[in-house]
């Protein structure tokens, strides 16, 4: 199935069937959907949305549909053309727009896209609201504008201008300090639009940028999910060049990897770990993230005599969490940095510049910064069972099983033994149970992931 109908958006494969991939029709019916949302909960006239995509070569095709969809219904369309996705959900509250969509499909290959959906603030919509906007699409209760009442269109340009100065604005971005530094950064973007608004950020950070994969043409030369076996090219670079540090980002430039300057992976956990580390020496407060993410935020925020809580998995529940507990900073252990005192949602770019303003304080290279968090290694496993076995039976035979332990279900069963940590996890779409494991070494968190699965297979 290449068409994935969710309460975050839609996203399939370009081409092919109706409703089996992302056809002209499909992406018609699904901004016709949300934009007679927008309608029907908005109670005003003259409504208007931001969008943005990223460099993807559907991208242009796709946009088009729904600009002239939207304008359809009568609503005013500010397109940003090659945008971030953090760089959108920035404009809709700085343009006062009462929505946004931003058309990536994120890490996945390229022959995929999708449409993600902000409401006014900025923000992803809830589930209850994408459930509301998928039960629309499936009506196909659209009411269209009359030809005096259809919607203005326009573009603007300053988007990454506003972007970045906003991050320039942010009291913990110590532009000076870094500007002192003259770090020189290598940059993966992966051939998208952080090729784009990085070096513009690193630009007026006084860095100097040896760009890799910065065209923004779509033909992305790796699989632009920011993962260590895809990294291979900047890696070398990095020692090639002399670099202080690499820099990778994924299209739509809300994942944020870091090479330290012996061109090792920092860690994609450990984004968000540097981040916290900073801020939180200068202020007290809670740091969020998934359940699956790493231990590793918990240890800091907890050496800086913060707290630290843990959300079910999707970015929705970590913002939720957030606001929730007031929290400084959160995000996922993927590499996104969510900073409220931006906006509320993972941003490569404000990610970036926190980081280097840490690196210029503490006077390390990347690689001594590293070597001073704890030390933890992720394992990733999946058991399949058979389509007659109760998976959501398994998953409370494992609550019980270990209920000496500290166990979360606030999604799927994660079990916190004193060293290590478990997350079982099923999949929505087939009988899988999906087996995230963290300990001090890889061979532990590999073993606790075998463990896991005989336990498993000895309560069927």
């Amino acid at each position: 199935m290449s068409l994935i109908k969710s309460i975050s958006g839609i996203r399939g494969t370009i081409g092919g069937k109706v409703n089996d991939n992302l056809t002209p029709l499909d992406v018609v019916k699904f901004a016709s959907a949300f934009g007679t949302w927008l309608q029907n909960t908005q109670n005003k006239k003259n409504l208007t949305l931001v969008i943005g995509r990223d460099a993807r070569i559907s991208g242009e095709m796709v946009s088009s549909l729904v600009t002239a969809t939207l304008q359809g219904l009568g609503i005013n369309v500010v397109d940003l053309g090659l945008s971030t996705t953090p760089t959108v959900e920035v404009m809709v509250p700085e343009l006062k727009a009462d929505g946004g969509i931003i058309l990536t499909a994120s890490h996945n290959p390229k022959q995929w896209n999708a449409l993600k959906l902000l409401n006014g603030k900025g923000e992803f919509i809830s589930g209850e609201n994408g459930a509301e906007v998928l039960a629309l699409a499936e009506s196909e209760d659209f009411n269209y504008a009359e030809v005096d009442d259809l919607g203005t269109y326009e573009t603007r340009d300053d988007a990454f201008d506003i972007h970045i100065q906003q991050i320039l604005d942010l009291p913990m971005v110590d532009v000076e300090a870094i500007k002192a530094k003259k770090f020189k950064v290598v940059l993966d973007a992966v051939n998208s639009t952080g090729g784009i608004a990085i070096p513009m950020l690193l630009d007026k950070l006084g860095c100097e940028t040896v760009k890799l994969y910065c065209e923004p043409n779509g033909h992305f030369p790796h699989n632009p999910e920011p993962l260590k076996e895809h990294l291979g090219d900047i890696c070398e670079l990095v020692k090639k060049e002399n670099a202080d540090l690499g820099i990778v980002v994924d299209p739509d430039v809300d994942r944020l990897a870091l090479i330290d300057e012996k061109g090792e992976m920092f860690g994609e956990e450990y984004t968000l770990v540097a981040v916290a580390d900073y801020l939180l020496k200068h202020k007290k407060g809670a740091a969020v993230s998934n359940l699956s993410s790493s231990r590793a935020l918990r240890d800091v925020a907890q050496s800086h005599g913060s707290e630290y809580f843990a959300s079910a998995v999707g970015e929705v529940n970590v913002v939720n969490l957030m606001k929730e507990k007031n929290a400084v900073i959160g995000g996922e252990g993927n590499g996104g940095i969510i900073y409220p005192d931006l906006h509320y949602g993972r941003d490569s770019l404000v990610g970036a510049a926190l980081f280097l303003t840490h690196l210029a304080k503490e006077n390390k290279t990347v690689s001594e910064l590293r070597a001073g968090y704890p030390e933890y290694f992720m394992g990733k496993k999946k058991i399949e069972l058979t389509p007659e076995i109760d998976v959501d039976a398994i998953l409370a035979k494992m609550e019980k099983e270990y209920q000496n332990e500290q166990v979360s279900t606030v999604d799927g069963v994660k079990i916190d033994f004193e060293k290590n940590w478990v997350h079982l996890r099923k999949s929505n779409t087939e009988p899988i149970i999906r087996i995230y494991t963290e300990a001090h070494s890889q061979e532990e968190a590999d073993q606790l992931g075998d463990d896991i699965i005989a336990k498993i297979k000895s309560l069927i």
